[in-house]
């Protein structure tokens, strides 16, 4: 009966993805059958923790997430928990040895979005790390399977996918971050006065992280190429729309995606990948 809980708990964590991201549940689903499952289990343990302190406006965010906190280490260790999003991560965690300095810098970076409002260049680089590096870095340790010399080999990639995925959400959710939480992430940005200058330099920035990026998407398994590599097309398009669009008109509206575009990326992906050309 063990198991049951285990499908229970790893199915809510798949009902999170899939009602909080479409687009990322999608990409999970183009994932060997095999990977689905964790990936979802991790993505479900981010996205709780992201609510407190993006979301839970009318509580105590700095107890809840310090609860969490505190619930997600006690699962680890005995490997259990009756919260399901922190038993299925738990599952994730203990199964492929992800390293635990992770999971404190990702609550680090939570911890700082209590209480910073505008961020210093080595604050920035840390918020990066901490919230979206190191959840490539958990999503690489299932995709390598144990295989430490293929993780390492492909670590600094993933790191730069991670970054470039979170600063696009950056720019594309500026007017929500910016007039809804008070929040400023891009160092050196006065989104009052936000200039064609700016935009520019961030993106540059994010240009690169894409081409260090896809070195790694190209290396990675034959069982998570092509959902991630799905993925990264996805939000390179994003990033090409955005980078089309003017400064002022970011801070005015959020820039999407239509499906129609997102099913033109999966077939052409899906192409490709059949003609072995990722």
């Amino acid at each position: 009966m063990m198991q049951l809980f285990h499908q229970v708990s790893q199915e809510c964590s798949r009902i999170t993805t899939k009602q909080y991201s479409t687009s990322f549940s999608s990409a999970i689903n183009l994932l060997h059958k095999s990977l689905r499952v964790p990936i979802c289990n991790i993505y479900g343990f981010v996205r709780f923790a992201d609510e407190i302190v993006d979301t839970f406006h009318a509580y105590d965010k700095a107890f809840l997430l310090q609860q969490f906190k505190d619930a997600t280490y006690e699962a680890i260790n005995r490997k259990i928990s009756l919260n399901p999003i922190l038993h299925s991560f738990q599952l994730t965690v203990n199964q492929y040895n992800i390293d635990h300095n992770l999971i404190e810098s990702f609550f680090k970076s939570m911890e700082m979005d209590l209480y910073k409002i505008a961020y210093e260049e080595n604050d920035y680089k840390e918020y990066i790390y901490g919230s979206a590096e190191v959840v490539g870095l958990m999503c690489l340790y299932v995709f390598c399977e144990g295989n430490s010399v293929k993780y390492k080999k492909l670590e600094p990639a993933a790191k730069s996918l991670g970054a470039a995925f979170q600063k696009i959400n950056f720019l594309r959710d500026v007017k929500a971050d910016y007039e809804g939480l008070k929040r400023m992430y891009f160092p050196n940005c006065n989104f009052e006065r936000f200039t064609y200058s700016d935009k520019q330099l961030i993106e540059a920035d994010i240009e690169n992280d894409f081409q260090q990026a896809y070195k790694g998407v190209i290396q990675l398994p034959i069982k998570a190429r092509f959902g991630v590599y799905v993925a990264y097309k996805y939000y390179y398009s994003l990033f090409t729309k955005i980078k089309k669009v003017q400064p002022q008109k970011i801070l005015q509206q959020r820039i999407r995606i239509p499906d129609y575009h997102k099913m033109f990326i999966w077939a052409k992906a899906s192409f490709r990948s059949q003609l072995n050309l990722l």
